[in-house]
């Protein structure tokens, strides 16, 4: 991508920025290289905790001020905490940039973490948990990456486990930031109709003044896979089914081709093999779904449906069916154009959303160090090979390396 600009403070944060005009609207926020992979067991959750804190208080404000600063002019306020990052961003008006610019820096960097708003926000997580744990689709996909793997931080719950949120006190944020925090490790982006100069200035004025973080965090990589099958019987009327295995980090020169792959299989369109073999020729599952995650040094590919207990061993088999069925026999000339004009057009759109471009490209800075444009993409994809995605397949599918996991009705 070109047509954006990086400007790097003395502290080390990045700030990106790309103007785009026929909106008044401007989506901004950090981005932090930290995540629930950075902890440890006895500190589980607390990322994902420490992203709820940071609207509880700081050093000038309450609560209070900080949720209804951006809601009373209309905007969104939101935050969110993955593996590897956690996010602060804000939607306004352009005419409120610099505000949304100012109480971003307020909570990412001043949080004082209130012990009363611990004990209070503790209750609300465990609720979130108990929420989560109510839902069998979402609770499959954490128990998922727990059972695929294991006792690596990546297998770790995102919120964590009951006993260590009940654990935190105010000492514990501060450590965690103490290990984690670096400021060559975070950016600040932008996008909106806002001249580059403006950005610059509100950037000097409000994160110039940002200590210099320079905790040498090193992760650890996951490097051991072993297959694993499990049971889980629990209070429910349909079974839920997931599986995967752990396949191509970030970086890797395969992970586009395998990400076109997956999009064929199980993507959001309702052509994928899955869904076509699955709900529309059987009548099997409402719905089916094939993803990829990537990570820094590894990734994850899974397959996620619910169905009637009695149809879950013939699903298996029709998944397992059309992942072989990739493996054995090459895309035609026209299945593979289609499936290539179909992915770019599914990126194209993601694009127009001008929050969701925000949020990627400052992912991708940390990640790659740089944006790629939809044109070199584009390229990209066109150059994939029908015999580069039968290898993958090969690779990937290969039955004997998934991981399943099954929830079954308790009665």
């Amino acid at each position: 991508m070109d047509d954006y600009d990086i400007i790097t403070l003395e502290n080390g944060i990045r700030v990106i920025h790309k103007q785009v005009s026929n909106t008044k609207i401007v989506h901004c926020g950090f981005m932090l290289d930290i995540g629930s992979r950075d902890e440890t067991a006895q500190n589980q959750g607390i990322a994902h905790f420490w992203e709820h804190m940071a609207f509880k208080g700081t050093q000038k404000r309450k609560a209070f001020h900080i949720l209804n600063r951006i809601d009373s002019v209309g905007g969104e306020l939101n935050a969110y905490t993955t593996k590897e990052k956690i996010a602060f961003y804000a939607s306004v008006l352009d005419s409120y940039f610099e505000k949304a610019v100012e109480l971003l820096a307020d909570i990412t960097f001043e949080s004082i973490f209130p012990e009363k708003q611990i004990e209070k926000e503790r209750n609300v997580i465990l609720e979130e948990m108990a929420m989560y744990y109510d839902s069998p689709e979402d609770a499959i996909q954490d128990d998922f990456d727990t059972l695929v793997f294991g006792d690596h931080p990546l297998g770790m719950n995102i919120l964590g486990t009951a006993d260590s949120v009940k654990s935190f006190q105010r000492q514990d944020f501060k450590d965690f930031l103490k290990a984690n925090l670096n400021t060559e490790n975070l950016v600040f982006c932008s996008v909106g109709n806002i001249p580059l100069k403006k950005v610059e200035r509100l950037a000097h004025k409000y994160l110039s003044g940002v200590p210099c973080y320079s905790a040498a965090r090193v992760r650890k990589p996951f490097l051991e896979y072993k297959p694993a099958e499990k049971v889980v019987y629990r209070n429910l009327t349909q079974a839920q089914c997931a599986l995967g295995r752990p396949t191509y980090p970030i970086g890797h020169e395969k992970r586009l081709a395998f990400f076109l792959l997956v999009n064929i299989l199980g993507g959001p369109g309702m052509n994928s093999r899955l869904n076509l073999a699955l709900r529309e020729k059987h009548g099997f599952v409402y719905s089916i779904d094939a993803g990829l995650q990537s990570y820094i040094d590894t990734g994850l590919f899974a397959v996620f449906f619910g169905t009637e207990p009695g149809q879950l061993e013939r699903s298996i088999r029709l998944v397992k069916k059309e992942l072989k069925r990739f493996a054995e026999k090459p895309l035609g000339v026209m299945q593979l154009h289609t499936a290539k004009e179909q992915l770019m057009g599914q990126l194209a759109m993601a694009e127009e959303n001008n929050t969701s471009l925000m949020l990627m490209m400052a992912k991708s800075i940390l990640d790659k160090g740089h944006v790629e444009s939809l044109e070199d993409v584009f390229a990209k994809i066109r150059s994939i090979t029908a015999s580069e995605l039968q290898d993958i397949a090969v690779e990937m599918f290969d039955e004997s390396q998934l991981s399943q996991l099954t929830f079954l009705p308790d009665n």
